[in-house]
């Protein structure tokens, strides 16, 4: 049991994170705006390292509560021998790592900076944590203002944790459906989509106090190569980067994004040179994005430790150039130490100017300024996973997933079949009930359930379709369960065939809750009297695809992909 004192600490700590989101947050200038400022703390930090220790402030290193004491004992050792400026945390669990960031923030001289990728909030890298919609289901959301709620309340949460940087938006404007790294974690093809969807989770984010990163820059969207395994090319004109790749880009760094990660891609319309990754590239960094589109805040590096990378420069040179290029964070060097050596090396040399140096180093030290960590409080643990899955963030998923679910074909009567007629519902792709089933089924009481998995037989199928033919109506539900949503489905031909003969059926109901470019794959799809695009297989988008049919809510939902010739993008249907 606490003790008063301690409950009434953690009661004063709640507080402000409750308050400061809207009252503290607006009194105080925004990251990009404080850098033109004068400050004290930043100054007297500075003067008080040595050069050495400045260059390792650039440097954010990978942290994990997943890999055992022994790694986790490791990390610490950087932290206390090299004094990093920052940690990027991956997998685990929320406790385990909020006590985690307390013990290293005990570690380095100044405060660690602690990232991590959020793009969907903490439920992407944390269990026990929330998700909130992947950006492609936020990409057919009409309210943007849904989305800025989204940012604040994921800001909430990492603060809550001890955190600073939220390795997000993901504004790549994916126009190729086979990209098999960016895809469901971007907001759609129309870059005015794109950059207003990105910028307003950008804002909800940095009122609430966490500095951003928009990524990945130029542009990682129209490319069919993974960069963790192998350097994209990226073969456009100079035009088509400056109008498509680079628009949601311009339009964040002029409404005052605080930070943008560069890709790992060969771009030879910006850099002519060989196997150049444009994290390496001075011409595109420098040139393209600080001097062109004007861009003031943290230029953050991609993984340094990525095929793309390493596969031409290997042994430290990378990190050396990315540092002359003009990044200012270098996330997830090989080998850090060597790194530190390596830029004090080039320093010596007047590689760069001395005026530069110091530019990057008090970015990053105004960053944790910024961010409070001049006043550093550890993240208190009590209560920390029930405070994270608070019903109110329980509510804003279920009211983001309402407004996302689309209706590509059909109307009202269309959804809503005859209530008392014998239905069928159908769930493909699964191996036990979905909510789909369950919550569908309170509708239709004379109603029966079915299962197909991803590789029925065929025998089977055929069998289940001449029974299915006996019911007035079939609700089928096509889910995709694995936890990266690629664009084709992993089902066998034959159940791919089975979905298109169950749209033939006269009153046939389809719900998606996949990727959209799935529905591209599945022939004859377009037959069935109505059509839902759910986007993910959620419990939540569920819901809301049963509240359609049922007429609770109105579809109101846009497709933000062109799927087909039947369903460009911004497909959907109102009944308002």
């Amino acid at each position: 049991m606490q003790k008063p004192e301690q409950r009434f600490k953690y009661f004063l700590s709640f507080l402000f994170l409750a308050i400061s989101s809207t009252v503290f947050a607006q009194q105080k200038p925004g990251y990009i705006a404080m850098l033109g400022r004068k400050n004290h703390w930043v100054d007297s930090v500075y003067k008080k390292l040595s050069k050495k220790q400045r260059i390792a402030q650039l440097f954010f290193v990978r942290a994990h509560t997943d890999r055992g004491q022994a790694f986790e004992d490791s990390v610490g050792q950087v932290i206390k021998d090299q004094q990093v400026g920052g940690l990027v945390f991956f997998q685990g669990g929320p406790v385990r790592q909020a006590e985690l960031i307390n013990k290293y923030q005990t570690l380095p001289r100044v405060p660690l900076l602690i990232a991590q990728d959020g793009e969907w909030g903490l439920g992407m890298r944390l269990d026990s944590t929330i998700s909130y919609p992947y950006q492609m289901t936020l990409g057919a959301i009409q309210d943007n203002s849904l989305i800025y709620k989204m940012g604040q309340f994921v800001a909430w949460d990492f603060r809550r944790m001890g955190m600073q940087i939220n390795l997000a938006p993901d504004m790549d404007v994916n126009n190729n459906p086979n990209n098999p790294v960016i895809n469901y974690r971007s907001f759609g093809d129309n870059k005015y989509n794109v950059a207003a969807k990105g910028i307003a989770y950008m804002k909800g984010m940095q009122d609430g106090d966490i500095l951003t990163t928009a990524k990945h820059f130029p542009g990682h969207g129209d490319t069919n190569t993974d960069s963790h395994l192998d350097l994209p090319l990226l073969p456009f004109s100079r035009e088509r980067l400056d109008t498509l790749e680079e628009y949601p880009f311009r339009q964040a760094v002029k409404t005052g994004i605080s930070g943008v990660m560069i890709a790992h891609m060969d771009i030879p319309a910006l850099d002519t040179t060989k196997n150049l990754p444009s994290t390496l590239s001075r011409k595109i960094i420098t040139g393209d994005l600080k001097d062109s589109l004007g861009f003031k805040g943290l230029v953050v590096s991609d993984a340094m430790e990525m095929k793309a990378v390493t596969k031409y420069f290997p042994n430290g040179e990378a990190d050396v150039r990315a540092f002359l290029a003009g990044n200012d964070i270098i996330e997830l060097s090989e080998n850090s130490e060597l790194a530190v050596k390596l830029i004090k090396k080039a320093i010596r040399k007047k590689q760069i100017s001395k005026q530069e140096f110091e530019t990057k180093v008090k970015k990053i030290l105004a960053a944790k300024y910024w961010a409070g960590l001049n006043h550093y409080h550890p993240a208190l643990t009590e209560h920390l996973v029930e405070d994270l899955d608070r019903p109110k963030a329980k509510e804003l998923v279920q009211k983001l997933c309402d407004n996302a679910v689309t209706l590509l074909k059909g109307d009202a009567p269309a959804l809503a079949l005859n209530p008392i007629g014998k239905t069928a519902i159908v769930s493909i792709g699964v191996s036990g009930p979905t909510i789909f089933q369950q919550e569908l089924s309170k509708w239709y009481l004379n109603s029966d359930q079915f299962i197909v998995g991803k590789g029925t037989p065929a025998d089977t199928l055929l069998e289940l379709l001449e029974k299915l033919r006996q019911y007035d109506q079939v609700y089928i539900s096509i889910n995709d369960t694995r936890p990266r949503p690629a664009s084709k489905l992993d089902y066998s031909n034959g159940v791919k065939l089975f979905i298109s003969e169950l749209a033939g059926f006269p009153r046939s109901v389809i719900g998606v809750f996949a990727n959209p470019y799935t529905i591209a794959g599945l022939p004859g799809i377009e037959k069935c009297g109505a059509l839902i695009a759910g986007y993910q297989m959620n419990d939540e988008m569920q819901r809301s695809a049963v509240k359609v049919i049922a007429r609770e809510i109105d579809p109101k939902g846009k497709t933000p992909v062109r799927i087909d010739q039947y369903f460009p993008s911004g497909s959907g249907i109102t009944f308002k």
